[in-house]
């Protein structure tokens, strides 16, 4: 999406904006008192109208995206300051602790574990807020046909992505509220008008007239004026349709259907399977290139994508870089290795045949003949981790002891401090990029729904529908392109057969193919996974995150097989290394590969161990029910005493049904 630049943000906010006005639309927009009547009657301001709506939904720039939401950033009281990393960190994806992961006292819309996504009290000058991207989004839907000068398919191409915003923005509150006040009228900013008072929907409401938006923008599309290459990245008919499949496939999940309505689950399965085939027709799959389809702008599995650019700091454009690589790189590369991926996520990657990994087995083994994401989601110890350079940058993380022998006493890491877990994230990161400017200038889009999702959504909800060997069949799609091998002529899946069993896989599924990609929270969440007490954990044989710990590797350097080293000295660097050199280019004896090299290593001096320090000491997770729905906080209910509070939250609104 990199070509949409917003590179006229500050010309749409001067003419757009803030220039003089027709007096008859404001006096019937009173609301919107600088919005010129212009916009629905010139092709380039209606253009920089929408662009300044992506602007307002999408990342700003250096952002790190495995651990970003617009709905996190909107959970302050300036929205866009809120903690970006609360959903992630609220997984076992990564470690931390935030308002939604600890002891409370008690659950109360006073505190902070109330989330403030769902806005703001009304302001006379509206802030970047959930419903202030509604609102532009119905101005202009409300008034496009009344006062255009504009030639109908390029009305339509703007409609259609209109459509899609708003319901896009619906649905990133109803996943998190349930029902809420469904608006679709520009009205006026002040609290006390009876016509702005509207109370909340029940969530059938909400996700019905969400599935209408992008019905519509669907519909829009067909009869919408071509793109031209310029406008790569916009919203497409494609991402219509495969949001609609999420959406339904939400509706569909126990977090909201809590008697498991099969009629929920065709009604997911229709939808997806139209996504399907829309995103096929529209030239979209599964690409073959896993590991680097990252780094295609546009490219085949980017179904909707948010973007980011590599213009350079004197270029006199609006610089929007990912920060994604930097925070995923060590320091000896030149990122800052933040970004701390968990052995809780590592376990879940199966085996290279597709069978379950053991934790139990050899931990000093844990990184062999895995699938083949493992090696393309995460850089371990001795691992090699090419950057440009450095094309053959071996990663070294482990750890020895400079007086004794002793896990809980003081330790030396090889080459950077510390590393919280042991394990660097590896996914996104460019084997070519450089390191100058601290990796920020590459570039790379990041997708939000990408064309894998279509097929696993399409999965889940084929097995809801019972439809259980076409619901494998997908599931076995994105194995095989991964490049797991097919030993039990089912790609590791032949034990599968129940219903449970085939949702458990899929669930499974996503943990891996989606590792950090902002998926896990929403995952957890719709399948009632945090705790057993929906009974959902044991049906799908999970572990439950509540009363967990986040935890990493240890990789300890030995003499031998049988004695950790002690000293100062790194163990094994340079030709003078104490005990052997790690980077020999002579290997010993039936040794002949850097792999074979590195599983050397492994049995005769590292030993790894689990590394229990990644959580603070005495923290395990705690998670509240009342998370699956959340209330509304006590600024915004005094300001609008008609909503019903949450139930839960001392209200007695169902926000389920």
């Amino acid at each position: 999406m990199k070509n949409i630049k917003i590179i006229n943000l500050f010309i749409l906010l001067g003419t757009v904006l803030l220039c003089s006005c027709s007096t008859d639309f404001i006096e019937e927009k009173k609301n919107y008192q600088k919005v010129d009547v212009e916009i629905f009657q010139y092709e380039s301001l209606a253009k920089n109208y929408v662009d300044y709506l992506y602007n307002l939904m999408l990342p700003n720039g250096n952002v790190n995206m495995t651990m970003w939401s617009k709905s996190a950033t909107d959970n302050s009281d300036v929205p866009g300051n809120g903690n970006a990393t609360i959903f992630t960190k609220a997984t076992d994806e990564v470690a931390g602790e935030v308002d939604i992961n600890k002891v409370w006292s008690e659950i109360s819309p006073l505190n902070n574990n109330c989330l403030k996504s769902l806005g703001q009290p009304v302001k006379t000058n509206p802030q970047n807020d959930a419903y202030t991207r509604i609102r532009y989004c119905n101005l202009y839907l409300n008034n496009v046909d009344k006062y255009t000068g504009l030639e109908e398919d390029f009305k339509n191409q703007l409609k259609g992505q209109l459509y899609f915003w708003r319901a896009w923005q619906y649905f990133e509150l109803v996943r998190l509220y349930g029902g809420i006040p469904v608006v679709l009228e520009e009205l006026p900013l002040t609290a006390d008008d009876p016509i702005n008072q509207t109370p909340r929907s029940s969530a059938a409401s909400v996700i019905d007239q969400i599935v209408s938006d992008l019905n519509k923008s669907q519909t829009s599309f067909q009869n919408a004026r071509p793109y031209t290459a310029e406008d790569a990245g916009r919203i497409t008919a494609a991402a219509a349709a495969a949001l609609k499949g999420r959406v339904l496939l939400t509706w569909a999940s126990p977090l909201f259907n809590r008697t498991d309505d099969k009629a929920r689950w065709q009604r997911a399965y229709d939808a997806n399977l139209e996504a399907y085939n829309v995103c096929l027709a529209a030239g979209k799959g599964l690409d073959a290139d896993w590991q680097n389809m990252w780094f295609k702008d546009n490219g085949k599995e980017s179904i909707f994508a948010f973007g980011f650019n590599n213009f350079a700091a004197n270029s006199g454009m609006i610089l929007k870089n990912n920060h994604t690589e930097y925070e995923t790189r060590s320091r000896v590369q030149g990122g800052n290795a933040s970004i701390t991926p968990t052995k809780n996520i590592m376990d879940a990657f199966p085996m290279k045949d597709g069978a379950p990994y053991n934790p139990n087995g050899n931990l000093s083994h844990f990184y062999r003949n895995r699938d083949p994401r493992f090696y393309h989601t995460f850089a371990y110890n001795g691992s090699i981790w090419p950057y440009k350079e450095s094309t053959n940058f071996k990663n070294w993380t482990y750890y020895w002891f400079p007086f004794v022998a002793n896990p809980s006493g003081p330790k030396i890491a090889t080459d950077a401090p510390l590393h919280t877990t042991g394990i660097y994230l590896r996914k996104f990161a460019n084997n070519t990029s450089t390191n100058t400017n601290s990796y920020r200038n590459n570039g790379d889009d990041y997708m939000e729904i990408r064309f894998a999702e279509v097929v696993l959504n399409l999965a889940e909800s084929a097995i809801g529908a019972d439809k259980l060997s076409e619901g494998k069949g997908y599931i076995k799609s994105i194995r095989a392109r991964a490049g797991v091998t097919n030993g039990d002529g089912d790609y590791g899946l032949a034990s599968v057969t129940t219903r449970d069993q085939h949702f458990a896989a899929v669930i499974n599924e996503r943990k891996v193919e989606f590792a950090y990609e902002n998926k896990r929270f929403h995952d957890l969440r719709r399948w009632l996974l945090y705790n057993d007490d929906f009974g959902t954990c044991t049906r799908l044989n999970q572990t439950p995150i509540e009363g967990s710990r986040r935890q990493g590797y240890y990789t300890f350097a030995k003499r031998d097989a049988s004695t950790f080293y002690t000293g100062f000295a790194d163990p094994f660097k340079g030709s003078t290394a104490p005990v052997i050199n790690r980077d020999a280019t002579t290997y010993p004896s039936g040794v002949t590969t850097y792999a074979e090299y590195v599983d050397y290593l492994y049995d005769n001096h590292f030993e790894v161990v689990v590394k229990d320090d990644v959580d603070a000491t005495g923290y395990t997770f705690k998670w509240y029910n009342e998370y699956y729905f959340f209330g509304i906080y006590q600024n915004l209910l005094d300001t609008a005493p008609y909503l019903q509070q949450t139930q839960g939250w001392g209200g007695s609104f169902i926000p389920y049904n």
